[in-house]
């Protein structure tokens, strides 16, 4: 909940991306930070884009496989911030992302 609302997934995404491209930003300019960075953002982009096209599924079973790849994107993005907290930066943020 934030500010005694109910907090949406599609808002809750939105912000969980938002954070993820600012820990990106504190990545190391190397060749593993370049290359992991542009997995995570992809992968955690793809979390909220499969939760927002699932809101408009034309289906029941359109709306499931959408936020199966919504799930399999957090997955993968979990993966990487486990990455980056083991081997690049680790801090209170990557924490709280994962």
């Amino acid at each position: 909940m934030k500010n005694g609302q109910r907090f949406d997934i599609q808002e809750r995404t939105f912000e969980f991306t938002v954070r993820v491209v600012k820990l990106v930003d504190q990545l190391p300019r190397t060749t593993a930070g370049i290359v992991i960075g542009r997995q995570i953002v992809r992968s955690a982009t793809s979390i909220g884009a499969n939760v927002e096209e699932a809101d408009a599924a034309e289906s029941k079973q359109d709306f499931i496989h959408k936020m199966s790849i919504a799930h399999k994107e957090a997955r993968e993005t979990r993966y990487w911030l486990r990455i980056i907290q083991t081997s690049l930066f680790n801090d209170d943020n990557v924490q709280a992302l994962l």
